[in-house]
């Protein structure tokens, strides 16, 4: 298809030096009917934005398999646009049945191998996992060739860990999926070592599934201490393990407000009894997220996005439904949204401009994100 709008607008006119690294501000706060502390926000100026990046044989339509040459070209569209960051996932492979799509199997690109390749074509924003795989490979050598991503990118790395939940790749690595206790048992001991070997150790640690012995990574991360390592998910244990153990929290990619501040009060409830202040805690949110310059344009993005997703994947879903706890409307509505999000606390949005996780609908479906959730 082609563009939706005639007057369709591109990425914001502001320099990139500009939106790097913006600072949360100290300012008033409001208290929430769930207790929670509330930033009472007035701009955009403070959010940062970041983009799921095309990784998979699915995620652009058309192109199959997927070429590196498209996921450059997106990351530089999100440097362009303003991003402060860009991120892939970490699987062997993945299929779509969990979304209503087809099971098969679509081939992915490495995240760690594909971010050190991009830290050479984006020279700005930050790279980040959403989220490594803990089972995938042993916790000390995951910490070192993240260590040397974070060197090679001049110190741009975010580190995010899961505990994984997709069961077919632990039966390819020969390994039966773990049940969800013990798989966050696992994702503590491999946060607690990534974070130790970082910043170059010597460092030990006796963990069940996971651990170093004196060991040391030589040549550390670049940024001092270390890069800031969170995890992924939304359950209890997970939030405590989270409030305990990692710098921050994130969770993708479907959430209404209210949803996700009952999650939060858990959240910050376990920072307080950890004796940590919740406010120091890294919080990023992934949305699914489509806007329009209007209603009318809006609805034609929607329409070309029901076009170009995998078959199944928004088989009877209509544009009020796909509203429904997705970063979705116009370009005053998305702004609103935004700010909504600021108010409870989010630090940084990851935009995924799909229907699926990592999937990309078109570049000027991006542009327009871009520009419309970095304005100030």
């Amino acid at each position: 298809m082609s563009r939706p709008s005639d007057t369709l607008t591109t990425h914001s006119n502001t320099p990139a030096s500009v939106r790097a690294h913006k600072t949360v501000p100290e300012g008033p706060h409001a208290a929430s009917p769930l207790g929670l502390r509330i930033r009472c926000v007035d701009s955009l100026a403070i959010m940062r934005i970041g983009l799921a990046l095309p990784q998979y044989d699915y995620s652009v339509a058309g192109e199959s398999p997927l070429q590196f040459a498209t996921i450059v070209e997106y990351s530089r569209i999100a440097e362009r646009g303003g991003a402060d960051s860009v991120w892939l996932s970490d699987h062997l492979f993945l299929d779509l049945a969990k979304y209503g799509g087809p099971d098969r199997r679509e081939a992915c690109f490495d995240p760690v191998v594909t971010l050190a390749a991009l830290a050479r074509a984006v020279p700005r924003v930050r790279l980040g996992t959403l989220v490594a795989l803990e089972a995938l490979r042993p916790a000390a050598v995951l910490a070192k060739a993240l260590a040397t991503v974070d060197r090679v990118s001049g110190g741009r790395l975010d580190v995010g860990l899961g505990a994984g939940w997709y069961e077919p790749e632990y039966h390819e690595l020969n390994m039966e999926m773990p049940a969800p206790g013990k798989r966050l048992d696992r994702l503590v001991d491999a946060v607690e070592v990534v974070k130790g070997l970082l910043g170059g150790g010597p460092f030990s640690y006796e963990g069940e599934h996971h651990g170093a012995r004196g060991a040391t990574n030589h040549p550390p991360a670049a940024q001092h201490p270390r890069p800031r390592v969170f995890v992924g998910g939304k359950g209890d244990r997970l939030l405590r393990l989270a409030a305990v153990h990692a710098d921050g929290w994130n969770t993708c990619w479907t959430w209404t407000p209210d949803a996700y501040a009952e999650r939060l009060r858990v959240f910050e409830d376990a920072c307080v009894a950890a004796g940590r202040d919740p406010s120091t805690m890294w919080r990023t949110l992934g949305l699914y997220a489509l806007c329009g310059e209007s209603e009318q344009d809006l609805e034609l993005r929607f329409a070309r996005l029901r076009e170009l997703s995998p078959p199944g994947v928004l088989d009877g879903v209509d544009l009020a439904t796909f509203r429904v706890g997705r970063l979705v409307g116009t370009v005053d509505e998305i702004r609103d949204q935004v700010r909504t999000w600021e108010g409870l606390g989010v630090d940084t949005i990851i935009l995924g401009v799909g229907a699926v996780p990592f999937q990309v609908s078109a570049p000027d479906d991006v542009e327009l994100l871009l520009e419309t959730c970095t304005a100030t």
